[in-house]
């Protein structure tokens, strides 16, 4: 029976009992399980669809968690890390190996950027960024070569939206892998498979776990055979979910659709009375009707625009900084996607590792705001933002 979304978070797989199936995941917190015989135990060891053995190769409670992601996501199954950065890590490692060539957009979240670079620094691999919204550009970087074209269906922090279908296409004509970072949409709004990606990556801390209570990351795969390639990796480098992480964000799965829902609805009417205010230079939104990205997130999410948006204070880092420090409402905090609003300022934490150039090429100017809009009553979360504007 085809559900939405919305339903698929709530009545997501759980390993059944003999007798009866839990309506809550089970929770395994065992990392260790005990065999009959040596035959069984043996053939246990490097076989994903053989019994559960230890728990750095699989775990009950965390095969649950990827059963459900994958299923939301629309992939052929999916692997859980112990961090946002650990699925992104283990996964590129895996594609690109040493000297590989990796395509990928401008518009990044810092610590993907920091990660490209070390890869180009320490295994020869060869980086090439591009403007993901000028897919002539993208053309042209891929290569018979290129292994990889990396994009996030929105830019962290700017929120601007890629065309999927499109950059997909074509990482497809060149023999590419595209794997798309879907954390700031989640797979309530945009499926990125759907239109033509190999790979999806998560940070489930961010609004699958949703409450600021757990750390894990969760890649999902079009392609068996490649989900088998990053296991085996995942598990070698120990970048593995514990079973007590994954239980969280399996019941952080259960509400999913009304967080997001009410994530979205907040966000809008923020990012249009920030657009009206005098003391605001831009705000960067896909749902405002003159942002850049508008025409093309309208066709590509689903349920609204998202819970993230970026505003630039009239006069720069110094009203930035003073903005950021006169919430009271809101947190300053780092992360987003939290049932709680949260502010940040990305030029010196998320993105702290990139020069003026590398800001600039990522559309951050030096006094841009991060708000990952909470779930508050709207019109007290307004009261702190206009009073922290003053």
């Amino acid at each position: 029976m085809a559900t939405h979304p919305d339903t698929r978070t709530v009545h997501h797989p759980v390993p059944p009992t003999e007798g009866s199936t839990p309506l809550g995941v089970p929770l395994y917190q065992a990392h260790t399980f005990a065999f009959a015989d040596t035959d069984t135990m043996a053939a246990a060891f490097g076989d994903s669809d053989a019994p559960y053995v230890y728990a750095r190769y699989g775990n009950p409670t965390v095969a649950a968690l990827e059963a459900a992601v994958a299923d939301l996501e629309g992939g052929a199954g999916a692997v859980a890390s112990s961090s946002g950065m650990g699925a992104i890590s283990s996964t590129l490692w895996s594609l690109l190996g040493t000297g590989g060539h990796v395509v990928a957009q401008n518009r990044l979240y810092g610590g993907t950027q920091g990660l490209l670079d070390a890869l180009r620094e320490r295994w020869g691999v060869r980086v090439t960024l591009v403007d993901a919204g000028d897919p002539d550009e993208v053309r042209e970087a891929l290569r018979p070569d290129t292994r990889v074209l990396y994009l996030e269906t929105m830019a962290n922090p700017t929120g601007r939206v890629a065309d999927l279908p499109a950059l997909t296409a074509l990482a497809r004509e060149a023999g590419a892998m595209t794997v798309v970072d879907n954390t700031f949409a989640t797979p309530l709004l945009c499926r990125p498979i759907e239109h033509g990606a190999d790979v999806v990556v998560h940070s489930a801390t961010k609004y699958m776990g949703g409450h600021s209570d757990t750390i894990g990351g969760v890649t999902v795969f079009a392609d068996p055979e490649v989900l088998r390639a990053v296991r085996e990796q995942t598990a070698e480098y120990g970048a593995v979910l514990d079973p007590f992480a994954a239980w969280l964000v399996s019941r952080g799965l259960r509400t999913l659709g009304l967080r997001v829902a009410r994530h979205c609805a907040n966000a809008q009417v923020i990012a249009e009375r920030l657009a009206a205010h005098p003391a605001v230079a831009a705000v960067h939104y896909p749902g405002l009707p003159d942002d850049p990205g508008h025409a093309t997130a309208r066709r590509i999410l689903d349920g609204g625009f998202g819970g993230v948006l970026a505003f630039e204070p009239v006069g720069g880092r110094p009203a930035g900084r003073a903005f950021a420090e006169g919430v009271r409402l809101a947190a300053l905090a780092p992360s987003l996607g939290d049932v709680r609003t949260l502010v940040m300022h990305p030029a010196s934490t998320s993105h702290r590792e990139l020069d003026a150039g590398q800001l600039a090429r990522a559309g951050i100017s030096e006094g841009l705001i991060r708000i990952s809009v909470g779930i508050e009553n709207v019109e007290d979360l307004w009261a702190d933002l206009e009073q922290a504007l003053s």
